[in-house]
C-alpha cells in the first residue's frame, strides 16, 4: 500500500466517517493531523476543536472499524487528541488573556432551568478534558454556590484582585460567595452590571479553555449591557417547549444577535417528564417548541433535557447530575449537549489576534 491511491481513498474514508453524534465531524479542515501507511498498517492522528478525552475513545473505536473494513488494510490505530484555541469575539470587548473561550448561557426567563444546565455543561466539558469555570452573572439570585457545593469566600492577595473557589474540578465566583447566603441584592442596573464586570475581570482565571457564564434572566438594559461589554465567543438559549418559554427564548436569541454574538444553539429542558416510580414519560410541558425556535432561526437544537426528579435532587445536594451520576442518561445528555456546543464553536473563526506581536515604537 505505497502508492497514492490507497492514501486518497483512506483520506477519503476518514472524511466521510459520519459520526452519530457530531456528523462528519472529521470533515473538518485541519482535523487529519498525520497518515502514516506501512503495508497493510495504518497509523492516524486526529485534532479536534473540542475537548474529548471520553468521547474520542469512542470516536477512535468507531474510526479503526471503518478503516479496517477497507480492501488491504490490515490493522489501523486511530490516536484523537484536542486542541482547543480562542475564538472570535465583539470587536468592543476586552478579551480576558487566561480565557480562551467565554460561552453565555441564557434563557431571558426565569425558572426553566437555565443555571442547572449551565452547571452540568460545564461540568461536562471539564470531564471531557477542558481547563473550566464558571461565572455566575444572577447578581440578584446566584444559584451556583448551591448547585455547586462551593462554600467559603474567594481569596485576595494584593487586596484588588481574587481567586476564584474551586469544585469538582471548576473554577467559579460569584457574588453568592460574598454576601450572605439570604440576604438580597437591592441594586440598581448600573451596580449589578459593574459588579459583574469585576466579577469577570478581576477574578484571577487560571488558563481556562470555556468560561461558562450562567446570564441573568431578561433582556432589558443589563443583559444587553453585559452581552456587549463581556468578550462572549457563542451563546446558549435554553427553553422549555411551552409556548410562553419558546416566545421568550426568542427575545433571548434576538439579544444575542443584536449584540453581534453567535448563537451556538438551543437546549430543549424539560421536553418530557419521567415519572420515578414506573418511568411513564409524558410531554406536560408541551412538544418540539425548541426544535421549532431552532428551526425558526436557522441554529441547531443542541439536545433536550427531560424533567426528572433526580436532575433537581442532585442540584439541590451540590452534586450535578454529571458528577453524582456519570454514567445515568442526565449525565449523557449534558455531554452530548456540550459536545455539539462546543464543535460548534469549533467551525467559527479563530482569534489570531493574540498570535500577533505587540509592535512596540521608540
Amino acid at each position: 500500500m505505497s502508492d497514492d491511491t490507497p492514501r486518497q481513498e483512506i483520506e477519503a474514508a476518514i472524511e466521510a466517517h459520519e459520526d452519530p453524534l457530531l456528523g462528519p465531524v472529521l470533515a473538518e479542515r485541519g482535523t487529519l493531523r498525520d497518515l502514516r501507511i506501512d503495508g497493510g498498517r495504518v497509523a492516524v492522528d486526529l485534532s479536534l476543536g473540542f475537548p474529548a478525552a471520553r468521547y474520542g475513545r469512542r470516536l477512535a473505536d468507531d474510526l479503526t472499524r471503518t478503516l479496517e473494513a477497507l480492501p488491504g488494510v490490515d490493522r489501523a490505530e486511530v490516536n484523537v487528541a484536542s486542541r482547543i484555541t480562542a475564538h472570535e469575539v465583539s470587536q468592543d470587548a476586552s478579551r480576558l488573556k487566561s480565557v480562551k473561550n467565554i460561552i453565555a448561557v441564557s434563557s431571558a426567563k426565569g425558572g426553566v432551568g437555565k443555571s442547572t444546565v449551565a452547571a452540568n455543561l460545564a461540568l461536562a466539558l471539564a470531564a471531557e478534558g477542558a481547563r473550566v469555570g464558571v461565572l455566575d452573572a444572577d447578581i440578584y439570585g446566584p444559584s451556583q454556590p448551591r448547585m455547586l457545593g462551593i462554600s467559603g469566600k474567594p481569596v485576595s492577595h494584593d487586596g484588588e484582585t481574587f481567586e476564584p473557589l474551586e469544585g469538582h474540578g471548576l473554577q467559579a465566583i460569584s457574588i453568592g460567595f460574598l454576601i450572605d447566603q439570604e440576604q438580597p441584592m437591592v441594586w440598581r442596573g448600573p451596580m449589578v452590571t459593574k459588579a459583574l464586570q469585576q466579577l469577570l475581570y478581576d477574578t484571577n482565571w487560571g488558563d481556562l479553555d470555556y468560561l461558562i457564564v450562567d446570564m441573568p434572566p431578561g433582556t432589558g438594559d443589563i443583559q444587553l449591557t453585559l452581552a456587549q461589554k463581556v468578550p462572549v465567543a457563542g451563546g446558549v438559549v435554553v427553553t422549555t417547549p411551552q409556548d410562553i418559554a419558546t416566545l421568550d427564548a426568542r427575545k433571548g436569541l434576538q439579544m444575542f444577535r443584536k449584540v453581534n454574538i453567535p448563537v451556538l444553539g438551543i437546549v430543549e429542558n424539560m421536553s418530557l417528564h419521567v415519572c420515578s416510580h414506573c418511568g411513564h414519560e409524558e410531554h406536560i410541558f408541551g412538544e418540539g417548541g425548541g426544535q421549532r425556535v431552532a428551526d425558526d432561526y436557522g441554529v441547531p437544537l443542541l439536545g433536550s433535557l427531560p424533567l426528572a426528579a433526580d436532575i433537581r435532587e442532585h442540584a439541590d445536594g451540590g452534586r450535578p447530575s454529571v458528577v453524582a451520576d456519570p454514567e445515568g442518561d442526565a449525565a449523557r445528555r449534558y455531554t452530548e449537549i456540550a459536545l455539539r456546543m462546543t464543535a460548534t464553536l469549533a467551525r467559527r473563526g479563530k482569534d489570531y489576534a493574540r498570535k500577533f506581536p505587540k509592535i512596540v515604537v521608540e
